[in-house]
């Protein structure tokens, strides 16, 4: 039986997956909970892989 080989991962090499954040400003809100900031990777937008390109690029690099 055949084995399938898999295309290896395009992670991204700036955020290594976690492409959105949430980032606590330390202020509170009147219910208690925190004020958080989302962000996301500025390479992959969000996505968290890359085009094969610049993911083989950055493992050179």
């Amino acid at each position: 039986m055949p084995q399938h080989n898999h295309a290896p991962n395009r992670i991204c090499p700036n955020c290594s997956g976690f492409a959105a954040v949430a980032i606590a400003t330390g202020v509170r809100l009147r219910d208690g909970s925190r004020h958080t900031v989302p962000v996301t990777c500025p390479t992959c937008e969000g996505i968290g892989t890359v085009a094969r390109p610049l993911a083989t690029t950055a493992k050179a690099a």
